[in-house]
């Protein structure tokens, strides 16, 4: 019989290697071509052929998570496999796990926490694992099942490095973990420490939260000061920068991402797992509203539908040129505000572009808002400005948030918002459900969230427009989770 020689390398890869044929019957399996690659420079210029090959079939090495395919392979094909110190396996069980976790004597926001089965199922997980991608979608306690494995690391002298993608969620992270030590005696600010400009790279503590921009230039010797890796928001870990620094931590053997959903690329989905390990659905969203963990949802689809001399005109458009026209559409920009001003409740107005739309919509809005608070958010803002404005919300009942998806559309706890503006068209999978999930929060005499979502169609005959098939995708999506859709038509 065929033979196939793994040895573990190190945490982050697998040596494998067989016959000549064998191994390009390896690099041909584990080849992918990646999302978009025809629209890059490189593709462009033939210098790539929009391919990822997974296995290396020079050095024969292959990410250690992606072994449970490796094994598919061999048995489909009738091969064997041999393997050398290939095991990952901690042994835990899940009554040390429940026991450790209950003791820990967890509140939030002052409150105890009666910690849910699904969560321990997800600590023991990772725990015996030592390596798991964790899908915990919006409410299902993510940053509580951070702070359990952290604790528990601890408890075994391992250090912790807790990857993010904003500084914005650094502090809420930190000030998460403060809130549920809050009746336990366990100082946050004792074992934790904070990273990203202005703080200092010397690790002087037990955990340390971090941008992945902050650390990507760090050298291997900086990684090695660590003993476990926790990648919020795991889905941005298939960005080079983000790969790079998790290849850097050959010896970091507890490995576990977390994020709130993953996309339907297969080639992201094998990245992550080989970095981090497969994949452990924690819940669903749909298991959460049915069990009263989060907000019904109510989504309203605002069809806007333009003269047809204006659909004409339009015809024919690119992708960019198009977009640039509906951002900088007065009617389409008023029709906004409106939504915005007549929505009653907490409303997060989510835009892709700063200057050219959402600074237009703010002061749109803010014109016509009277003592309505109106806050405006994006990249630029500082992040304790940020953190002031979600503390403010928890108290604010009527307040208008003009945010830019990539500041609010991921990881932010904001519990009071009641409803969610869909401004700038998007047929992202995770950010969509991402953005979703601000609103799907429980908060006092909060009974459901409503998403308003604006398609714009500008198709003319038989010709569709761009933003108008990615509305048709987001409404596929919405079918999929079972979200109950309302359909409006707009006539601007």
């Amino acid at each position: 019989m065929t033979v196939i020689h793994v040895e573990k390398l190190n945490e982050v890869h697998l040596r494998v290697y067989s016959e000549g044929g064998i191994e390009s019957e390896l690099v041909d399996y584990f080849t992918y071509e990646y999302p978009g690659a025809r629209f890059t420079p490189q593709y462009k210029a033939r210098l790539w052929d929009g391919k990822v090959r997974l296995y290396d079939g020079i050095r024969k090495t292959l990410y250690c998570g992606l072994m449970p395919y490796l094994e598919t392979f061999a048995e489909r094909n009738g091969y064997e496999l041999q393997s050398d110190n290939v095991e990952f396996y901690d042994d835990v069980t899940f009554e040390e796990v429940e026991d450790y976790t209950r003791s820990l004597n967890l509140r939030g926001r002052g409150e105890p926490i009666d910690i849910r089965d699904y969560q321990l199922e997800a600590i023991h997980s990772a725990l015996c694992y030592a390596r798991r991608v964790l899908v915990s979608p919006t409410g299902s306690g993510k940053s509580l099942i951070i702070y359990s494995l952290c604790r528990w690391h601890l408890e075994h002298n391992r250090k912790c490095l807790i990857v993010v993608p904003t500084t914005s969620l650094v502090e809420q992270m930190y000030s998460d973990f403060k809130d549920y030590s809050s009746a336990n005696e366990w100082s946050t600010k004792e074992h934790c420490q904070k990273l990203y400009s202005g703080f200092p790279r010397e690790f002087t503590h037990d955990i340390l939260f971090t941008t992945w921009q902050s650390i990507y230039k760090q050298p291997k010797s900086w990684f090695d000061q660590f003993d476990v890796v926790i990648g919020d928001e795991a889905h941005q870990f298939k960005a080079k920068s983000l790969t790079t620094i998790m290849e850097k931590m050959t010896d970091v053997k507890y490995r576990v991402g977390t994020t709130g959903s993953l996309d339907d690329k297969k080639i992201n989905r094998l990245v992550l797992e080989g970095i981090f390990g497969k994949v452990h659905k924690v819940t669903t969203t749909k298991a959460l509203q049915e069990s009263g963990k989060l907000a019904p949802l109510k989504i309203t689809a605002l069809l806007l539908k333009y003269p047809d001399d204006v659909r004409k005109s339009c015809s024919k458009m690119d992708y960019q040129t198009e977009v640039d026209f509906l951002v900088k559409n007065d009617k389409r920009n008023k029709f906004i505000r409106n939504l915005a001003l007549n929505s009653k409740g907490n409303t997060l107005l989510l835009f892709q572009f700063v200057d050219k739309h959402g600074s237009v919509l703010y002061d749109l809005i803010k014109d016509r808002s009277g003592e309505r608070q109106v806050f405006f958010i994006h990249g630029g803002t500082d992040v304790t400005d940020r953190e002031d404005v979600r503390h403010i919300l928890a108290k604010e009942t009527d307040a208008i948030v003009v945010a830019s998806f990539g500041v609010f559309s991921t990881g932010i706890n904001i519990p009071s918002i009641e409803n969610i503006i869909f401004a700038s068209p998007s047929k992202s999978r995770i950010r969509n459900l991402q953005s979703i999930g601000r609103g799907l929060r429980l908060n006092k005499d909060k009974s459901h969230c409503n998403l308003f979502d604006l398609t714009d169609d500008l198709s003319w005959k038989s010709w569709k427009n761009h933003t108008l098939k990615h509305g048709a995708e987001r409404f596929k999506l919405y079918s999929e989770e079972e979200f109950p859709i309302k359909l409006i038509e707009v006539n601007l």
